[in-house]
């Protein structure tokens, strides 16, 4: 189980993903100074339904697993640029225009 400072950075990071942009779980370990890609999908499985967790995505471009049906309507709403034709099982978001770039504010000063 991660530890609680780590559960609290990772949702932290997820709640500032801006709408129709997202990050994969590499890039929230990298925000936070960690190199534990696996324990951020772990915190967003346990606890991310209090946070966008659609933003978060896998370094294939893939929504999340076991997800695509439910976060499909959340990336239509914000605009979130997809490829492929946006249906339930036939879609992948297109990491090289949805992707937070590395100079936003996101990843300055959050690593402890």
């Amino acid at each position: 189980m991660p530890s609680e400072e780590f559960v609290e950075q990772v949702l932290a990071v997820v709640a500032r993903i801006p709408e129709g942009r997202v990050m994969t779980y590499g890039d929230i370990a990298e925000a936070i100074g960690s190199r534990a890609p696996r324990a951020v999908g772990r915190v967003l499985a346990l606890f991310g339904h209090a946070v966008p967790w659609w933003r978060v995505v896998p370094s294939s471009g893939e929504p999340p697993r076991g997800h695509s049906a439910s976060a499909l309507p959340h990336y239509l709403e914000e605009g979130t640029p997809l490829r492929g034709e946006p249906k339930p099982d036939g879609y992948r978001i297109a990491l090289s225009s949805a992707r937070l770039g590395w100079d936003h504010e996101i990843y300055e000063g959050i690593a402890p």
